[in-house]
Protein backbone atom coordinates (compact mmCIF):
# COMPACT_ATOMS: atom_id res chain seq x y z
CA UNK A 1 0.00 0.00 0.00
CA UNK A 2 3.18 2.53 -0.12
CA UNK A 3 2.35 3.45 -3.24
CA UNK A 4 -0.77 4.67 -2.62
CA UNK A 5 -0.42 5.92 0.73
CA UNK A 6 2.34 8.56 1.99
CA UNK A 7 1.56 8.95 5.50
CA UNK A 8 -0.41 7.36 7.85
CA UNK A 9 -0.87 9.80 11.59
CA UNK A 10 -3.13 7.16 13.88
CA UNK A 11 -5.69 8.67 16.45
CA UNK A 12 -6.16 6.02 19.23
CA UNK A 13 -5.32 3.98 22.08
CA UNK A 14 -1.38 3.01 22.86
CA UNK A 15 -1.92 -0.40 21.52
CA UNK A 16 -3.39 1.18 17.81
CA UNK A 17 -0.47 3.16 17.30
CA UNK A 18 2.34 0.96 18.09
CA UNK A 19 0.51 -1.73 16.14
CA UNK A 20 0.84 0.44 13.42
CA UNK A 21 4.34 1.35 13.74
CA UNK A 22 5.64 -2.24 13.70
CA UNK A 23 3.80 -3.35 10.87
CA UNK A 24 3.94 -1.09 8.52
CA UNK A 25 6.72 0.47 5.67
CA UNK A 26 4.77 3.57 5.13
CA UNK A 27 5.73 6.69 7.33
CA UNK A 28 4.13 7.20 10.86
CA UNK A 29 3.66 10.33 12.41
CA UNK A 30 2.48 10.26 15.71
CA UNK A 31 3.30 9.14 19.34
CA UNK A 32 2.44 5.52 21.13
CA UNK A 33 2.58 7.37 24.40
CA UNK A 34 2.09 10.75 26.37
CA UNK A 35 4.04 10.18 29.41
CA UNK A 36 4.54 13.70 30.37
CA UNK A 37 6.57 15.01 33.55
CA UNK A 38 6.80 18.13 35.91
CA UNK A 39 9.50 18.86 37.76
CA UNK A 40 9.05 21.04 40.88
CA UNK A 41 12.35 22.65 41.64
CA UNK A 42 13.23 23.98 45.34
CA UNK A 43 11.67 27.76 43.91
CA UNK A 44 8.89 27.02 42.75
CA UNK A 45 6.05 28.99 43.92
CA UNK A 46 3.44 26.62 46.02
CA UNK A 47 0.07 28.44 44.46
CA UNK A 48 1.63 28.26 41.01
CA UNK A 49 2.88 24.99 41.28
CA UNK A 50 -1.48 24.05 42.62
CA UNK A 51 -2.85 25.60 39.94
CA UNK A 52 -0.91 24.12 37.26
CA UNK A 53 -0.20 20.54 38.25
CA UNK A 54 -4.30 20.73 39.22
CA UNK A 55 -5.11 21.96 35.19
CA UNK A 56 -2.08 19.43 33.90
CA UNK A 57 -3.64 16.25 35.74
CA UNK A 58 -7.49 16.85 36.35
CA UNK A 59 -8.40 19.07 33.23
CA UNK A 60 -8.73 15.39 31.62
CA UNK A 61 -6.55 12.85 33.01
CA UNK A 62 -7.17 10.36 29.85
CA UNK A 63 -5.54 13.49 27.53
CA UNK A 64 -1.97 12.36 25.85
CA UNK A 65 -1.10 15.71 27.25
CA UNK A 66 -1.78 15.23 31.13
CA UNK A 67 0.81 14.92 33.69
CA UNK A 68 1.93 11.17 35.31
CA UNK A 69 5.40 11.50 37.07
CA UNK A 70 6.05 14.68 39.38
CA UNK A 71 9.03 15.52 40.28
CA UNK A 72 9.81 17.15 43.32
CA UNK A 73 13.50 18.44 44.54
CA UNK A 74 13.69 17.74 48.07
CA UNK A 75 13.71 21.15 49.48
CA UNK A 76 10.05 21.31 47.96
CA UNK A 77 8.92 18.56 49.94
CA UNK A 78 7.79 20.63 52.34
CA UNK A 79 7.78 24.42 50.36
CA UNK A 80 5.36 23.22 47.85
CA UNK A 81 4.61 19.88 47.85
CA UNK A 82 1.66 19.51 50.60
CA UNK A 83 -0.04 22.23 49.32
CA UNK A 84 -0.19 20.60 45.73
CA UNK A 85 -1.17 17.35 47.23
CA UNK A 86 -3.54 18.22 49.54
CA UNK A 87 -5.16 20.17 45.99
CA UNK A 88 -5.00 17.19 43.76
CA UNK A 89 -6.15 14.30 46.23
CA UNK A 90 -9.63 16.68 46.75
CA UNK A 91 -10.16 15.73 42.64
CA UNK A 92 -9.97 11.93 43.55
CA UNK A 93 -6.05 11.90 42.42
CA UNK A 94 -4.00 8.92 44.00
CA UNK A 95 -0.66 9.84 44.48
CA UNK A 96 2.06 7.10 44.30
CA UNK A 97 4.70 8.41 46.14
CA UNK A 98 8.37 7.13 46.59
CA UNK A 99 9.36 6.96 50.52
CA UNK A 100 10.67 10.17 51.26
CA UNK A 101 7.69 12.09 49.35
CA UNK A 102 5.22 10.12 51.69
CA UNK A 103 7.01 10.32 54.77
CA UNK A 104 6.93 14.15 54.34
CA UNK A 105 3.51 14.04 53.28
CA UNK A 106 2.18 11.96 56.02
CA UNK A 107 3.30 14.59 58.55
CA UNK A 108 1.56 17.20 57.00
CA UNK A 109 -1.79 16.04 55.35
CA UNK A 110 -4.80 14.96 57.57
CA UNK A 111 -5.05 11.30 58.03
CA UNK A 112 -7.92 10.83 55.98
CA UNK A 113 -6.05 11.75 53.38
CA UNK A 114 -2.76 10.12 54.13
CA UNK A 115 -4.60 6.83 53.84
CA UNK A 116 -4.93 7.51 50.48
CA UNK A 117 -0.99 7.69 49.38
CA UNK A 118 0.48 4.46 47.89
CA UNK A 119 4.16 3.54 47.73
CA UNK A 120 5.33 4.20 44.17
CA UNK A 121 6.85 1.26 42.10
CA UNK A 122 10.29 1.69 39.66
CA UNK A 123 7.40 0.75 36.89
CA UNK A 124 5.07 3.47 37.97
CA UNK A 125 7.24 5.91 36.25
CA UNK A 126 7.39 4.46 33.26
CA UNK A 127 3.62 4.40 33.78
CA UNK A 128 1.29 6.24 31.14
CA UNK A 129 -2.35 5.97 33.35
CA UNK A 130 -4.61 8.17 31.45
CA UNK A 131 -6.13 8.03 34.97
CA UNK A 132 -6.36 10.20 38.11
CA UNK A 133 -3.39 8.62 39.17
CA UNK A 134 0.03 10.93 39.71
CA UNK A 135 3.59 9.02 40.43
CA UNK A 136 6.02 11.18 42.84
CA UNK A 137 9.56 10.82 43.15
CA UNK A 138 11.90 13.13 45.31
CA UNK A 139 15.46 14.73 43.53
CA UNK A 140 18.02 15.09 45.81
CA UNK A 141 19.38 18.47 47.43
CA UNK A 142 22.39 18.85 45.35
CA UNK A 143 24.04 21.39 42.77
CA UNK A 144 23.12 19.42 40.37
CA UNK A 145 19.72 18.68 41.37
CA UNK A 146 17.95 19.98 37.81
CA UNK A 147 20.66 17.59 35.81
CA UNK A 148 19.14 14.45 38.26
CA UNK A 149 15.59 15.97 36.93
CA UNK A 150 16.43 16.02 33.21
CA UNK A 151 18.43 13.05 33.19
CA UNK A 152 14.96 11.13 34.55
CA UNK A 153 12.75 12.87 31.87
CA UNK A 154 14.98 12.22 29.04
CA UNK A 155 15.03 7.95 30.37
CA UNK A 156 11.12 7.28 31.18
CA UNK A 157 9.02 9.97 29.44
CA UNK A 158 7.39 9.88 26.17
CA UNK A 159 9.29 12.79 24.55
CA UNK A 160 5.96 14.55 24.60
CA UNK A 161 6.21 17.62 26.67
CA UNK A 162 7.50 17.92 29.84
CA UNK A 163 7.67 21.17 32.12
CA UNK A 164 9.26 22.74 35.19
CA UNK A 165 8.00 25.22 37.88
CA UNK A 166 11.03 27.48 39.25
CA UNK A 167 11.46 31.26 39.71
CA UNK A 168 14.72 30.81 38.23
CA UNK A 169 15.22 31.89 34.73
CA UNK A 170 18.59 30.36 34.61
CA UNK A 171 17.72 26.93 35.61
CA UNK A 172 14.46 27.10 33.32
CA UNK A 173 16.54 27.72 30.51
CA UNK A 174 18.80 24.60 31.30
CA UNK A 175 15.80 22.51 31.80
CA UNK A 176 14.53 23.51 28.61
CA UNK A 177 17.72 23.32 26.59
CA UNK A 178 18.19 20.13 27.66
CA UNK A 179 15.10 17.95 27.78
CA UNK A 180 14.61 16.09 24.79
CA UNK A 181 10.87 16.43 24.31
CA UNK A 182 8.49 18.20 21.20
CA UNK A 183 7.52 20.23 24.16
CA UNK A 184 9.07 22.07 27.39
CA UNK A 185 7.84 24.46 29.28
CA UNK A 186 8.27 26.88 32.23
CA UNK A 187 5.37 27.39 34.78
CA UNK A 188 2.81 26.38 32.39
CA UNK A 189 0.65 23.46 31.96
CA UNK A 190 1.13 20.12 29.98
CA UNK A 191 -1.93 20.84 28.90
CA UNK A 192 -1.21 23.55 26.76
CA UNK A 193 0.19 20.93 24.27
CA UNK A 194 -2.58 21.51 21.39
CA UNK A 195 -2.29 22.43 17.47
CA UNK A 196 -5.57 24.60 18.63
CA UNK A 197 -3.96 26.27 21.44
CA UNK A 198 -0.75 26.59 19.35
CA UNK A 199 -2.41 28.96 16.95
CA UNK A 200 -1.99 26.02 14.21
CA UNK A 201 -5.73 25.04 13.61
CA UNK A 202 -7.27 21.56 13.67
CA UNK A 203 -4.48 19.70 14.98
CA UNK A 204 -3.87 16.62 12.75
CA UNK A 205 -2.10 14.69 15.55
CA UNK A 206 1.02 15.18 18.07
CA UNK A 207 4.34 13.55 16.86
CA UNK A 208 7.82 13.01 18.52
CA UNK A 209 9.45 11.94 15.90
CA UNK A 210 12.33 13.99 14.87
CA UNK A 211 12.41 13.99 11.13
CA UNK A 212 9.84 16.60 9.49
CA UNK A 213 7.13 17.63 12.13
CA UNK A 214 7.68 17.61 16.46
CA UNK A 215 5.07 18.43 18.85
CA UNK A 216 1.29 19.53 17.78
CA UNK A 217 0.96 19.39 14.09
CA UNK A 218 -2.02 21.13 12.16
CA UNK A 219 -2.36 21.25 8.25
CA UNK A 220 0.37 23.79 7.76
CA UNK A 221 2.65 20.86 9.25
CA UNK A 222 1.97 18.44 6.70
CA UNK A 223 2.93 20.47 3.72
CA UNK A 224 6.19 20.02 1.88
CA UNK A 225 8.04 22.10 -0.65
CA UNK A 226 8.17 22.18 -4.26
CA UNK A 227 10.76 24.23 -6.12
CA UNK A 228 9.87 26.14 -9.26
CA UNK A 229 12.94 27.11 -10.88
CA UNK A 230 12.76 29.45 -14.27
CA UNK A 231 15.67 30.16 -15.97
CA UNK A 232 17.16 32.06 -18.91
CA UNK A 233 18.98 29.28 -20.25
CA UNK A 234 21.64 29.08 -17.06
CA UNK A 235 23.22 25.98 -16.03
CA UNK A 236 25.32 24.85 -12.74
CA UNK A 237 28.59 25.23 -14.56
CA UNK A 238 28.35 28.92 -14.59
CA UNK A 239 28.41 29.21 -10.82
CA UNK A 240 31.29 29.07 -8.58
CA UNK A 241 34.64 29.63 -7.61
CA UNK A 242 35.98 32.48 -9.75
CA UNK A 243 33.13 32.42 -11.91
CA UNK A 244 29.31 33.93 -11.54
CA UNK A 245 28.46 34.11 -7.76
CA UNK A 246 25.28 32.64 -6.29
CA UNK A 247 22.51 35.68 -5.20
CA UNK A 248 20.84 34.53 -2.29
CA UNK A 249 17.68 36.61 -1.14
CA UNK A 250 14.10 35.96 0.01
CA UNK A 251 11.27 36.85 -2.29
CA UNK A 252 7.61 37.11 -1.92
CA UNK A 253 5.35 34.68 -2.23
Amino acid sequence: MDQYIDLVIPRGSNELVRYIKDHTKIPVLGHADGLCAIYIHSDADADMAKKVILDSKCGYPAACNAVETLLVHDDALLSVLPTVAEAILQQGVSLRCDEKSKLILSTFLSPASTALLQSATEADYDTEFLDLVLAIKTIPAAPNSVDLAIAHINAHSSHHTDAILTSSRDVAEAFMASVDSAGVYWNASTRIADGMRYGFGTEVGISTNKIHSRGPVGLEGLTIYKYLVKGKGQTAGEYGEGKKAWMHKQLPL
